[in-house]
């Protein structure tokens, strides 16, 4: 495959975004440290990075429901009955008395929903009661003997039809899952649009920087043409109007100067505001690199495999297509009847004097309970889950044919991507021998002037000719250095060619 240049590797992750470029050379600008510079400055690149953070958040939110969840109660409650009334005895003879009820209860439990429709339920509950009877007539006190009591209780109920199975009961998380992946995908997105964009403006201040270049050339060119044709007017083997026309040249050619000047300003603000947009950025800068040309050695048929399976945007709506059928099958078992299995224990002690032997009956299992149940439920016209599942049905649907309009729009950038750049290399090869043909032209006829033999108006055709073959071939190689940029860009491999790697 073609490639400009060979950099060094260079690691792109949130944390090297987050931090603050490292001053480079301004003066002395290649184009790694220009892209190295703009990843870690770029505002799009950073505002990508907080989305993604932003969505990875979204998978924790999501598995948040199927966290544990611990509940504890404490209660105390204190009660008199019949303070000045009559009660009865056991033998029914009427005393006048009052009970003093106290009641100190405290609960722990354990809550944990299930991914796979289910519920379960922990609950330990210890207790003390204790009433006080006091009688009036007879002072006489009757307090409880055996105030400590518990319980301990399990149960655990799962959905057999409707909402049974993790594509169902985690259909949010899975999704959130797909779409933090397709985060990363975004991000790196940022990245390659960065670096493409990068480039692009890099080469933009390499042509104009060239172009003034050979502008100034063409001046010098120009006057050396002028001096030489009034020596030979002031010797008499030219006529004075032939210095007319090298005078317009040299006026043109400053003309060109002061244009290319004022491109190459333009096309350096448009690099640093890329590279720099931040306060702190120099006021010029100098590229060094210049775009090489090399073969094209991959073919059409490998070059669109290779960007089927590396374009991000198609890995992206492969999530989305994923993330969507997983909803249509949670909406597809939200038509079904609800069928739940319960089942629970219930451990309980017998009345003591003291806290400690609840645990040891409750630990034993000395008075358990058990119970099973089913418990079925049917809407009778179920709208609701028909509506959502047909909305889920046409949204998978949407999202096949967007995967299938990407693929189809991958292929035809590929295919341009490539035939671009075979074309724009054989007329950098034409380019060349053109400025090539220019040159000897230019020269010959400089020859057969100084023999009588051509005027200097073919002289100076001769010359501008030259400049602008001269500017072809520099817009033929600067065009080349780009539809490389576009080939990697449009077969999945900007990043790996430039040997950049995003974590």
């Amino acid at each position: 495959m073609t490639r400009l240049l060979m950099f060094p590797a260079l690691l792109v992750s949130f944390s090297l975004v987050a931090q603050t470029a490292p001053k480079v050379d301004a003066s002395h600008l290649t184009l790694q440290d220009a892209i190295q510079t703009s990843l870690k400055n770029n505002l799009q690149v950073q505002i990508s990075s907080e989305t993604r953070e932003a969505v990875r958040a979204g998978v924790s939110i999501n598995a948040g429901v199927f966290d544990w969840q611990l509940t504890s109660g404490l209660s105390f409650s204190h009660s008199k009955l019949n303070p000045e009334g009559k009660t009865l005895d056991s033998y029914s003879n009427p005393w006048f008395g009052s009970a003093t009820t106290e009641i100190k209860n405290w609960t722990v439990g354990l809550v944990k929903p299930t991914e796979w429709g289910g519920n379960l339920l922990l609950n330990y509950n210890p207790m003390y009661k204790s009433t006080t009877s006091e009688y009036s007539e007879i002072p006489v006190a009757f307090t409880s003997q055996y105030p400590y009591s518990g319980s301990f209780t399990a149960s655990y109920s799962q959905s057999l039809l409707r909402n049974f199975g993790r594509d169902t009961t985690a259909s949010n998380l899975i999704v959130a899952q797909y779409g933090s992946k397709a985060a990363d995908y975004a991000f790196q997105l940022a990245i390659i649009n960065q670096v493409a964009s990068t480039e692009s403006a890099y080469w933009s201040v390499v042509f104009a920087k060239i172009n003034l270049d050979n502008k100034r050339v063409a001046l010098a060119l120009a006057k050396q043409q002028l001096r030489e044709d009034t020596l030979r007017v002031q010797v008499g083997t030219l006529a004075p109007l032939g210095l007319l026309q090298d005078e317009a040249t040299v006026a043109q050619a400053e003309q060109d100067i002061i244009a290319a000047e004022a491109s190459l300003f333009n096309a350096k603000d448009t690099l640093i505001r890329t590279i720099y947009p931040i306060p702190d950025r120099p006021d010029s800068l100098d590229t060094v690199d210049l775009p090489n040309v090399k073969p094209l050695v991959m073919d059409e048929d490998t070059a669109t495999k290779l960007a089927l399976a590396n374009r991000v945007e198609l890995k992206s709506a492969d999530l989305d297509l994923l993330s969507k059928k997983v909803l249509e099958k949670a909406a597809t078992n939200r038509t079904l009847p609800q069928l739940d299995l319960n089942v629970a224990y219930n451990g309980t002690t017998t009345n003591y004097g003291s806290f400690g032997p609840i645990n040891s009956d409750l630990a034993q299992g000395k008075n358990p309970g058990y119970s099973v149940g089913l418990q079925f439920s049917l809407p009778i016209l179920n709208q609701t889950a028909k509506g959502n599942l047909a909305l889920a049905r046409a949204n998978r649907r949407s999202s096949e044919l967007n995967r299938h309009d990407q693929e189809l729009t991958v292929i035809l950038q590929v295919r341009t991507a490539f035939r671009n750049l075979d074309s724009i290399a054989k007329s950098v090869v034409a380019a060349e021998k053109t400025r090539v043909f220019r040159e000897q032209s230019l020269d010959a006829e400089k020859k057969k002037l100084d023999n009588g033999m051509s005027t200097s108006f073919l002289v100076l055709t001769a010359l501008n000719d030259l400049n602008t073959s001269k500017g072809n071939e520099l817009q033929a190689r600067i065009a080349y250095a780009n539809a490389v940029t576009a080939f990697d860009q449009a077969v999945g491999q900007l990043l790996q060619a430039r040997h950049l790697e995003v974590k």
